[in-house]
């Protein structure tokens, strides 16, 4: 198990462009991917649940990937939140 954070940095936050990103990213891994802030962790396989999150620039949030392919999980996360979704600033 790998528990983490990471910093959300682009403009607009986890909006829908960049939770369908991150979707894009979190399904391709068998381990299990919880995303949260404070008490309330949610599956970020789930679209509805990441956009429910209400995540906004500055916030920081839990990371706890727990599986068979998890480091990976974690690095492709990450690299992803770092390059602000890839979204023009």
């Amino acid at each position: 198990m790998i528990d983490t954070t990471v910093d959300v940095i682009n403009k607009l936050g986890l909006h829908a462009r960049a939770s369908g990103k991150l979707i894009e990213v979190t399904t391709k891994f068998q381990s299990s991917i919880q995303l949260g802030k404070g008490e309330k962790m949610i599956d970020a396989k789930n679209i509805m649940a990441l956009l429910m999150l209400g995540a906004g620039k500055g916030t920081a949030l839990r990371l706890v990937v727990t599986g068979p392919d998890e480091e990976q999980a974690v690095t492709d996360i990450k690299a992803l939140f770092t390059a602000k979704f890839y979204e023009a600033d």
